[in-house]
């Protein structure tokens, strides 16, 4: 796992949805241009971390004035694919690495799943793509 260094913004908004939830939490993403938190959970730690019908969610973002978005951490890489683009069904998930060291992933889905995949306007595969280059150093994800 790579050395993730967190800012002060991202470790109070760690322990405020700690304190708020009670899940525990991987990592924390600020997506300064969608307006949103990414917060990672511990595997188990998903249903704890959205609350009934979304309670803990909707909380957060009435307090940090932010969308929020909760994704279950994984140790490998498709299993943190499918979780990154869930509840899109993923199929495949296949890395290929390009001259100049630029490593792309092909993600299959299933057809009626892509739109959920890829998200308005690409918001999902945007999403999926931060943690991925985050964890596994994706530079493209590529939905088919």
């Amino acid at each position: 796992m790579p050395e993730i260094k967190l800012t002060p913004e991202e470790m109070r908004y760690i322990a405020l949805f700690q304190d708020l939830t009670g899940a525990v939490v991987k990592d924390c993403i600020l997506d300064k241009g969608e307006n949103r938190v990414i917060f990672l959970v511990k595997p188990g730690d998903m249903g704890l971390a959205i609350g009934k019908n979304g309670v803990n969610v909707k909380r957060l973002r009435k307090l940090i004035g932010r969308n929020i978005e909760v994704v279950e951490y994984a140790e490998t890489l498709e299993e943190l694919v499918k979780n990154a683009l869930a509840p899109a069904r993923v199929k495949a998930v296949k890395v290929v690495k390009r001259l100049g060291g630029k490593r792309i992933i092909h993600v299959t889905v299933d057809p009626q799943d892509k739109g959920v995949a890829i998200g308005k306007a690409g918001k999902n595969v945007a999403r999926a793509r931060l943690i991925l280059k985050r964890y596994h150093d994706i530079d493209t994800i590529v939905v088919t």
